[in-house]
């Protein structure tokens, strides 16, 4: 069966596009000939979600830290800029 719905016909027959995602994998829908959506199943888009990371996930896999380091890249600089001419 034909993945690619034009948008007109996805919104007429939107209870038969969604079925057809269930059934037989992610439906596109063009607009204007070019590829617009994706309509997937519950069970598709769950699957993409499980897969990715959270950003806590992302930052705790970061390279760890001595305290030393940290103090490092907190330290400020004491410059103060430009001196102002007024």
């Amino acid at each position: 069966m034909n993945h690619h719905w034009q948008l007109q016909e996805a919104k007429a027959r939107f209870s038969e596009l969604v079925k057809c995602a269930k059934t037989d994998g992610p439906q596109i829908i063009t607009y204007h000939g070019v590829d617009a959506a994706v309509i997937l199943s519950i069970e598709d888009f769950r699957q993409l979600e499980g897969n990715r990371p959270t950003l806590k996930d992302i930052l705790l896999s970061g390279p760890k830290l001595s305290d030393g380091d940290v103090d490092l890249l907190n330290e400020r600089s004491r410059d103060l800029g430009r001196e102002h001419a007024f």
